[in-house]
């Protein structure tokens, strides 16, 4: 179970910074159960939904952003995790991108792949391992989209800006004790369970054209952050 613990070139948490936020926290103090609840609030709502430059980044360079999405905030929230002695590992899959209709919009949802890349992180607490998706999205940004889509999901759920749960007004975000989902039903392949984001990096990763990717990092990814940070701030679309 060691290996659940190591440090990795992601996975950074020796960073100066990190060191100093787990400190400012007083995490190290509080039992297992609070201890994880608080790194997951954390990553839930402080680093907020958003799109970095890469799924690579270290988890100190999520930490330095601010904000992040499935995979960048799962770097930052298995640091978070191993720094405080808490095990975790990171589960691989890719979703249908409808789940990211509305987040993306325009040209860029038109050349996005249709099997975009995802995780979810897996934790260790109180002997037992639960599957932890839910910190992907910030609470402020999840309650406009159920306020503006109340009552949509009437006939069998909700897919799109970043969800895909059968009940919208009703997800399962609060960590206590159980698993917590938020994207989970728009997964549509499995690449299974990996010690690290370093080592599921090195299998599968985002498929992107040279020129896909550089539109990506340099306009598509600023786009979607500025209609991310829309919905959040005034709650349109």
């Amino acid at each position: 179970m060691d290996r659940y613990l190591e440090k990795t070139p992601m996975l950074d948490y020796d960073n100066a910074d990190i060191q100093s936020l787990i400190k400012s926290r007083g995490w190290l103090g509080m039992g297992e159960f609070e201890r994880t609840k608080a790194i997951y609030d954390f990553v839930r709502d402080e680093i907020l939904f958003g799109y970095n430059t890469d799924d690579g980044i270290s988890a100190s360079d999520v930490l330095s952003d601010g904000y992040g999405q499935c995979n960048t905030k799962g770097t930052l929230f298995m640091a978070l995790l191993r720094a405080c002695g808490i095990k975790c590992r990171v589960h691989g899959f890719t979703i249908d991108k409808k789940l990211q209709k509305g987040a993306m919009t325009g040209f860029v949802y038109k050349n996005a792949p249709d099997d975009i890349f995802h995780s979810w992180v897996e934790v260790c607490c109180e002997g037992r391992w639960y599957e932890l998706e839910a910190f992907i999205l910030d609470t402020r940004y999840l309650t406009q989209v159920q306020r503006i889509f109340d009552g949509v999901d009437d006939d069998g759920g909700f897919c799109g800006y970043g969800v895909a749960v059968s009940d919208l007004s009703a997800p399962v975000t609060e960590f206590d004790r159980n698993n917590t989902y938020i994207q989970s039903k728009g997964i549509n392949n499995d690449f299974g369970v990996y010690d690290s984001p370093d080592e599921l990096l090195k299998e599968h990763h985002q498929m992107l054209s040279p020129c896909k990717e550089f539109a990506y990092r340099h306009l598509g990814r600023h786009l979607m952050n500025r209609n991310v940070k829309r919905i959040r701030d005034n709650g349109t679309i």
